[in-house]
């Protein structure tokens, strides 16, 4: 009888072990398929709002297309046409947006 409860409890302690594989697992996936990509955009992002310069052709979040005709601090002025200007956040910049009227990828 003793044996037959001592078998039980490592069964059980199999099973555990298991479980811990197998949330870790699911972790692991997740962070490399969610959490991984998630931090690439916008490291990806972040250089591209830094490299942003006089002349370059942008658009806004908000669907604004338009050219930088200067960069001061975390301000853009956008020129939207001769002599129209707009001042705007660098954070309003889409890098998506602008990669997809540029025609890159």
């Amino acid at each position: 009888m003793l044996n037959f409860i001592l078998l039980q409890a490592e069964g059980a302690g199999g099973g555990i072990l298991g479980q811990v594989f197998l949330f870790g697992s699911i972790i692991l996936i997740m962070y490399f398929f969610m959490i991984r990509p998630q931090q690439k955009k916008q490291k990806e992002t972040k250089n591209f709002l830094e490299e942003v310069k006089k002349g370059d052709n942008i658009v806004t979040i908000g669907g604004i297309h338009g050219k930088i005709y200067a960069v001061e601090g975390d301000t853009i002025t956008l020129e939207l046409d001769k002599g129209f200007k707009i001042k705007i956040e660098k954070s309003a910049v889409s890098l998506e947006f602008t990669k997809r009227a540029s025609g890159t990828k």
